[in-house]
C-alpha cells in the first residue's frame, strides 16, 4: 500500500459522510421518523460493509482485538444513542454540537501524547483552521432551543470525549497490527448490541410509519456505515491528528453544497466561514504531510 493511501480513504470518508449528511434528514423531516429508529436501521446495514470487509479472512479473536473492538464500538455507537437521549431531554442543540466538535481535538492531543506523532509547524496550521472549521459548522446549526437544566452539558462533553477516543482507539489498534476488517467486525457487532436499547428510548412504538420512511433511512444509512469503514481504513494508515480533524471538517463542506443544491438552502456566515476554513486546513495538512513524506524517503547524497 502506497504511503499516500490515507489520501484516498479520507476523501472516501468526506464523500460517503457528505452525502449521507446532506440527505440523512429527510426521512425525519418528511416522516417525523424518530432518530432511534436511525440508529437501528443504521446498525443493520454496517453489516453490509462488514460483510465485503470480512469476505476471505477469519475473525479475529484474540484478547487484543476483542478489547480494542469492543472500545472502539462502544464509544462510537454508545456516545449516538448518548446524544439522542441529550437532545430528547430538550437539551439546546446550538450549544450541544459545538461541544461535540471538538472532539478531534481530544484525539490530536491523545495521538500526539500518547502516540508520538509529530507534524510541523505548517500542519500545526492546517489542524488549528480544520477544529475551527469544525466548530463554526456546529456553531451554524443553532436553533435557538431555550436551555433548560444542565445535565445535557455533562452528557455533552461525555460524548465528546467518547468520540475523540473512538478515533484514538482505532489508530491504536492499527498500530498494534489489528486489521480493519476486525475493528469494523466489532464496531457493527456494538451496534447491534445497543440496538434494543435504541428501541427502548423510542417515545411511540407504534408510530405506524410508512415503508418509504424505512427504506429511504437504509439506503442513506448505507452511506454512513461505508464512511465508517473508510475512517478505519484512513486511519490505519495515516496519522490520526490528520486525518481526525480532515474527515471532520471536510463533510460538513459537501453537506452543505448538497443541502444548498437539493433544499436551496443557503448557507449562513458561520458556515461560509466554516467552509473557507476547513479547505484551507484541510489543503495544508495534506499538502504538509506529503512533503514530510517525500523529504523522508528522498535518497541520501
Amino acid at each position: 500500500m502506497k504511503s499516500n493511501s490515507w489520501i484516498i480513504y479520507t476523501l472516501m470518508v468526506v464523500l460517503t459522510w457528505g452525502v449521507w449528511g446532506g440527505v440523512s434528514a429527510y426521512p425525519t423531516q418528511k416522516y417525523s421518523f424518530p432518530d432511534q429508529w436511525v440508529y437501528i436501521i443504521w446498525s443493520i446495514t454496517m453489516l453490509i460493509p462488514c460483510y465485503f470487509t470480512l469476505k476471505g479472512k477469519k475473525i479475529d479473536f484474540s484478547p487484543q482485538a476483542i478489547l480494542y473492538g469492543l472500545a472502539i464500538g462502544f464509544t462510537g455507537a454508545g456516545g449516538q444513542l448518548l446524544l439522542f437521549k441529550t437532545l430528547g431531554m430538550g437539551a439546546p442543540a446550538y450549544l450541544v454540537f459545538p461541544i461535540i466538535s471538538i472532539s478531534p481535538a481530544i484525539t490530536v492531543i491523545m495521538s500526539l501524547v500518547l502516540l508520538k506523532e509529530r507534524i510541523n509547524f505548517l500542519g500545526t496550521i492546517g489542524i488549528i483552521l480544520a477544529l475551527l472549521s469544525i466548530l463554526a459548522f456546529s456553531i451554524s446549526q443553532g436553533d435557538g432551543t431555550t436551555i433548560s437544566g444542565s445535565l445535557w452539558l455533562l452528557f455533552s462533553v461525555i460524548i465528546c470525549l467518547a468520540w475523540g477516543l473512538q478515533a484514538f482507539f482505532m489508530k491504536r489498534a492499527s498500530n498494534n497490527h489489528i486489521e480493519d476488517s476486525a475493528i469494523f467486525f466489532y464496531m457493527t457487532l456494538t451496534g447491534l448490541i445497543l440496538a434494543p436499547i435504541a428501541y427502548a428510548m423510542i417515545p411511540d412504538k407504534s408510530g405506524g410509519y410508512p415503508a418509504a420512511a424505512y427504506l429511504i433511512t437504509a439506503a442513506t444509512q448505507v452511506l454512513n456505515a461505508v464512511g465508517a469503514l473508510f475512517l478505519v481504513m484512513a486511519l490505519s494508515r495515516g496519522k490520526a491528528i490528520i486525518v481526525a480533524p480532515c474527515t471532520n471538517a471536510l463533510a460538513p463542506v459537501l453537506t452543505a453544497v448538497i443541502s444548498l443544491l437539493l433544499y436551496q438552502t443557503l448557507p449562513t456566515a458561520y458556515a461560509l466561514t466554516g467552509t473557507i476554513l476547513a479547505i484551507t486546513g484541510s489543503t495544508i495538512m495534506v499538502y504538509s504531510e506529503e512533503k514530510n513524506s517525500t523529504a523522508t524517503i528522498q535518497p541520501q547524497l
